[in-house]
C-alpha cells in the first residue's frame, strides 16, 4: 500500500516540485561561491544532485506515510 501511494502520480509530482524549490535554495547557500567560481568537480555535483534528492524522498515519504494512515 504504502509503495502504491509512493509511486502514485500526485505524490511523485508534488515530490518533484519540492525537491526543485528547497533543492535550488539549498544548492544557492551550500554550493553558491563555487558555482559561481565555476568549481564543478565530480564530487561537488555529486552533492548537487543529493541536495535535490534529500528533499524529494522527505516529500515522497511524508505523503506516502501520511495518506497510508489515513486510509
Amino acid at each position: 500500500m504504502f509503495f502504491s501511494i509512493a509511486f502514485s502520480r500526485g505524490v511523485v509530482a508534488r515530490g518533484v516540485r519540492v525537491a526543485f524549490v528547497v533543492g535550488c535554495v539549498l544548492v544557492a547557500i551550500n554550493h553558491g561561491d563555487a558555482l559561481l567560481a565555476g568549481d564543478l568537480g565530480g564530487v561537488r555535483l555529486a552533492k548537487i544532485l543529493l541536495t535535490f534528492l534529500v528533499p524529494y524522498c522527505v516529500s515522497v515519504y511524508s505523503a506516502a506515510a501520511a495518506a497510508s494512515r489515513a486510509e
